[in-house]
């Protein structure tokens, strides 16, 4: 005897019709290739494994500063940078060369600008901010640049920079977040672009005559300004 509730539990044929129309039709499956996994090429690999230089000059007056913070400056180029260094005493100059171990292309032009900044006259701790913080840079200008001033007036526009006992010097320097040096008539500032546009705006303000106390509260007015900037 058949068990009549076998029979109406089993599907049907329209069943099985009419649930193959209701399902949504299937996607035929994309097969994409797999990606590519391309290890980071190193600084040589870059340049087609051709090692690079750098040659800066010392000159006469910074030859002795030089030999007496060597260390200081061998030490974070070396060891950080991984950028050979040496000092080429015949030609006096000092020559920076890229490794196979140089993790990026762009350390042997940063050790280049500090070791440069270092030849300008900026102090080895000032200058090593070039090596550990993008977006600084080295601008040097003449005084002749903004005013031709010759004999007394040139010795007192320089006076007018520095001020008593370089008052004003730190002044602008700590007010817009630079460093400058003020190698006789060459004025070199070390700092961000816009922080070295405010100090140059106020060194040529100086060089042209204005009083000090001008010049100080135009800078607080700009560098407040800024300050709200950022």
């Amino acid at each position: 005897m058949e068990n009549p509730s076998a029979e109406s539990s089993a599907p049907t044929a329209m069943d099985l019709e009419t649930a193959a129309a209701a399902a949504p039709p299937r996607k035929p499956q994309v097969l994409f290739a797999q990606k590519p996994n391309f290890r980071p090429l190193k600084a040589h690999e870059i340049s087609d494994g051709q090692i690079q230089f750098r040659k800066i000059s010392v000159p006469p007056h910074r030859y002795t500063p030089l030999k007496k913070s060597w260390l200081e400056i061998y030490t974070p180029i070396y060891d950080e940078m991984k950028i050979d260094i040496r000092m080429n005493l015949k030609a006096r100059r000092v020559e920076l060369k890229t490794r196979t171990d140089t993790p990026d292309v762009s350390s042997l032009q940063k050790c280049a600008d500090f070791v440069h900044a270092f030849m300008l006259g900026f102090d080895v701790i000032d200058a090593v901010a070039l090596l550990r913080m993008d977006e600084l840079y080295v601008e040097s200008f003449e005084i002749k640049d903004v005013k031709t001033l010759k004999g007394e007036h040139l010795s007192r526009a320089i006076g007018r920079l520095s001020g008593k006992g370089g008052k004003t010097k730190f002044a602008i320097e700590n007010s817009t977040r630079t460093r400058i040096v003020i190698a006789d008539s060459k004025i070199h500032m070390l700092g961000s672009f816009a922080n070295i546009k405010v100090a140059r705006d106020s060194l040529c303000s100086l060089i042209l005559g204005s009083p000090a106390a001008k010049v100080y509260s135009k800078l607080r007015a700009v560098t407040s300004r800024l300050a709200e900037r950022f």
